[in-house]
């Protein structure tokens, strides 16, 4: 198996991986109910938070899982397609396709998520969440973009000036 063919399993494995962990957190299993009877105790042991108070502190911590599960989807998908698909230029770190199709198979995955959720009565699914997650998506896209771009106008050398 060469190098490349490898480089192609490894990141498909890890964007697989990764869909299915968000897979099982769509479950009964990890509904709001059932982690804040393990949570809760938890907190409250080491902050000292009353019950009132960590309803809201459940669904800032679930909604910031939301925000890190899907930022990472769309970056594993990113990784998955640039070491899938060829651009024109053999040394491209980055190609609109790549993001592209990385925001919107992260989008689809969460709106079929949150439809999925619709069908479980511990589970409520929104299009809120939706929105959230695929703003998720766009902003690791946005980051990528921007870690690669200044990272090579930095590295680039001066062009010459002309006499």
């Amino acid at each position: 198996m060469t190098p490349a063919r490898k480089e192609i399993y490894k990141t498909w494995i890890a964007a697989g991986l990764w869909l299915f962990l968000i897979a099982i957190e769509s479950t009964d299993w990890l509904s709001a109910g059932n982690t804040g009877r393990f949570l809760y105790p938890f907190l409250h042991w080491l902050t000292g938070v009353d019950s009132f108070t960590f309803i809201s502190w459940n669904f800032y911590i679930r909604k910031t899982g939301h925000v890190v599960g899907y930022f990472l989807l769309s970056f594993f998908l990113f990784r998955a397609w640039r070491a899938t698909i060829p651009v024109s230029l053999s040394r491209a770190r980055w190609s609109l396709q790549w993001a592209r199709i990385a925001f919107f198979m992260t989008a689809l995955v969460a709106s079929l998520d949150e439809w999925h959720q619709t069908f479980l009565p511990s589970r409520t699914g929104t299009l809120h969440d939706v929105a959230l997650d695929s703003a998720a998506a766009l902003l690791a896209q946005l980051l990528i973009f921007a870690w690669f771009h200044f990272r090579d106008s930095s590295r680039s050398p001066a062009p010459a000036v002309a006499s």
